[in-house]
Parts: structure tokens; C-alpha cells; sequence
């Protein structure tokens, strides 16, 4: 019988294909009617490729991506406050960081799977944790199978229905992700910056020749779901002339918005021959650029522990493995919104002022802790 994945995400694909990697039969679920690009633009870390480097895919996606080579946050005038070079990791693990569009990746993910192994317009409406094990969906398909990867997501119908830990926890934050055609100052083309201000932010990475990223937070836009570009431009009017004509230059349609949270951390991932997988497992607001990172780690991680030991025993090795700094990316995410935020401006200098003198060395070695991939 063959291991079935639910959830045709970025988690979902890449677990399908580290298990095809491994030999080892799937099943891909998706409740959708076709694959849809959710988002915008992605930063993949050195971890995630790292992952990719390993499933043949490195240099596809950075033809179609763009190498991020060095990050840095600035005040709302572009004037750095602090930066980090990636090359010290580029040189150690032997891949770059790069920002790709999300449906660009998505394509890649999908071309290397077999069509017949992805089931599209499938909802899943019950899973029953006993043995044999069911899935039933809403077109009244039930199938028996070997094991189940919930990889679907912070709403993950999967956990919701099966383990008890499913709080949400809202950050107060706004965000606004787009893309537009728009030609990057030389200056910026390598790197991914973030401007922090008073309670908003604004960060932008280029994705392809002349495609940029880009996206705004903030915690004083009340009402904001229902802004038009206008809007947004007008809570960003003391930055930098580049960054209203990013907003300006984007389509209202191709402007996505949505309120930030993340999944409180929970004591398991796994209930037998069940287990969860990226954000279902340890949703993480975007703070660190590592939520689809931390799935795309998973992914591996749990196909290496299925190679090596049954089913059951490779879901808790998975989860040993990986739970700690899964986690650990929540919490920290979690503080640097909070810290990135803040609307006192004496706090704000003395945030500024702190990062500002924070050894390139500190920086260094928490930036580590992330792309060093987990071990099994």
C-alpha cells in the first residue's frame, strides 16, 4: 500500500518527491481543482537548498530564480542598520539562498512528480486512526492506506481532526505581498532588504530579470483588508521613494493580503501511522523567511527516517529529529515580529542602535542554527 500525502503545497510536493527519490509509493491529495500559486514570491534558504540540491533540482530553480547572496535590514530611507553576506554559508554548504515566485516553484515540483501520482479536487472529510486506516473525501472516494502525511497547511484539516493542540495565534499584523515587472537598481539585485519603521516594515528581493517581490506589515492599518494600492502607498509615505513605486507599479489584482499568525507550538506531530508535516505540524509567521524552508526540511528528514525504519518508528525519529528547531523558528519568528514592530520611537532607536552593534559573528552563528539541515 502506498504512504498518502495530503496537501499539495510546497510541503506536500517536495515529500512526494523525496519519497519517489527513495522509491518508497505515495499517494498526493489536494482538495483544490488545479494547483493555484498562493502568495508571491519565496526566499529558499540555504537549508532548503540544501534539500533540493540532494532531489536534482539546485540548478533548475536558479536558472528561474534569482541567487540572494547577501540580507539586510535598513531604516525606512534605505540607510542600512545591519546586513549579513551569505557567502561565508555559500561557501560551507555549497548552494546559495535564492528568491524565486512560488508558482515558479511549484511548477518545478510538479514537473518532476508522475501526473497519475497527484489527485487533484480531493477533500478530505474524515480520517479514521485505527487499523485498517480510512480516508474519506468529499466526492465519497474511500480508500485504505499504509500511513498518512498531513502536509495541509495552518487549517490542516488533518490535525484538526485528529490531534487536540490547534490554537492559532494572531500576530495584530497586516500583510501585503506583490510582484511586479519593474528594472532593480543594480545595487539591489543580489540581495533581499527589509526596511523597518514604526509598527510597518517593507522588504523586496528580486525573483527573475526584471520581476520583483515585494511585501508591507503593518500594525496600523485598521480596516486594511479592503485597501486598494493607494492606501497601502499612504502608510508607507515616509519610506523611500523606491518603495512606493514598487506598490505603485503592481496591479491591484496581483496584491494579496492577509492577517499574520502562526500555529501555537504542540507536543506531537505523530499519532501512529499519522503525522503532520510543515505548517499542519508548526506554522510560522514569516519573520525569518523560513516557513516553506522548514517544510521543504521536513520533507527530507521524514523520507530519509521512512527509508530506514517502519512506518511507525520512522514518524517518531521524524518527529525527534526535527521538532526542537521547528520549533525554535516559531518562537524566534514570533519575538523578531514583535521586536520589528515596535511603534515607541525611543524603543525604535534602541532596537536600531542595538542590531547596529550586534557582532557580524552573533549573527553568523544563529543563522546557522537554520541552515544547517537536521540529522536523523
Amino acid at each position: 500500500m502506498k504512504i498518502d500525502i495530503i496537501g499539495a503545497g510546497i510541503g506536500g510536493l517536495t515529500t512526494a518527491l523525496a519519497l519517489q527519490k527513495k522509491g518508497i509509493a505515495f499517494r498526493l491529495f489536494e482538495q483544490a481543482k488545479s494547483i493555484q500559486a498562493v502568495g508571491a514570491g519565496i526566499l529558499l534558504g540555504g537549508n532548503a537548498m540544501q534539500v533540493f540540491e540532494k532531489l536534482g533540482l539546485r540548478q533548475q530553480i536558479e536558472q528561474l530564480g534569482n541567487p540572494v547572496s547577501r540580507m539586510q535590514i535598513t531604516r525606512p530611507n534605505l540607510e542600512p542598520i545591519t546586513s549579513m553576506e551569505l557567502d561565508y554559508f555559500e561557501k560551507k554548504y555549497g548552494v546559495k539562498s535564492v528568491a524565486i515566485h512560488r508558482s515558479t516553484l511549484q511548477g518545478i515540483l510538479l514537473e518532476a512528480l508522475p501526473k497519475q501520482s497527484v489527485h487533484l479536487d480531493k477533500k478530505l472529510t474524515q480520517v479514521t486512526n485505527y487499523d485498517p486506516l480510512f480516508l474519506q473525501f468529499s466526492d465519497g472516494t474511500l480508500l485504505n492506506s499504509a500511513a498518512v502525511i498531513g502536509a495541509d497547511g495552518i487549517h490542516s484539516p488533518v490535525r484538526q481532526m485528529i490531534f487536540h493542540e490547534n490554537t492559532i495565534r494572531h500576530t495584530g499584523q497586516i500583510c501585503w505581498r506583490g510582484v511586479t515587472d519593474f528594472p532593480m537598481p543594480w545595487s539591489y539585485e543580489k540581495e533581499l532588504t527589509e526596511a523597518w519603521g514604526q509598527g510597518d516594515r517593507f522588504g523586496f528581493a528580486q525573483i527573475a530579470p526584471g520581476k520583483i517581490y515585494w511585501f508591507a506589515v503593518s500594525t496600523n492599518a485598521p480596516g486594511a483588508s479592503g485597501f486598494n494600492k493607494q492606501k497601502i502607498m499612504s502608510l508607507f509615505n515616509n519610506y523611500h521613494p523606491l518603495v512606493k513605486t514598487l506598490i505603485d507599479f503592481t496591479p491591484e489584482s496581483h496584491i494579496h493580503t492577509s492577517m499574520l499568525a502562526d500555529l501555537k507550538p504542540i507536543s506531537t506531530w505523530v499519532q501512529d501511522r499519522i503525522c503532520l508535516l510543515g505548517d499542519a505540524a508548526h506554522a510560522t509567521t514569516p519573520n525569518l523567511g523560513q516557513g516553506a524552508c522548514q517544510a521543504i526540511e521536513d520533507a527530507y528528514i521524514l523520507a530519509e527516517c521512512l527509508d530506514l525504519y517502519p512506518v511507525e518508528e520512522a514518524f517518531l525519529q521524524y518527529e525527534k529529529a526535527r521538532m526542537e528547531k521547528a520549533q525554535m523558528v516559531v518562537r524566534s519568528s514570533w519575538t523578531m515580529g514583535k521586536v520589528a514592530h515596535l511603534e515607541n520611537p525611543w524603543l525604535v532607536k534602541l532596537r536600531n542602535w542595538l542590531m547596529h552593534i550586534i557582532p557580524k559573528a552573533v549573527n553568523r552563528r544563529q543563522s546557522d542554527q537554520l541552515y544547517r539541515l537536521s540529522a536523523v
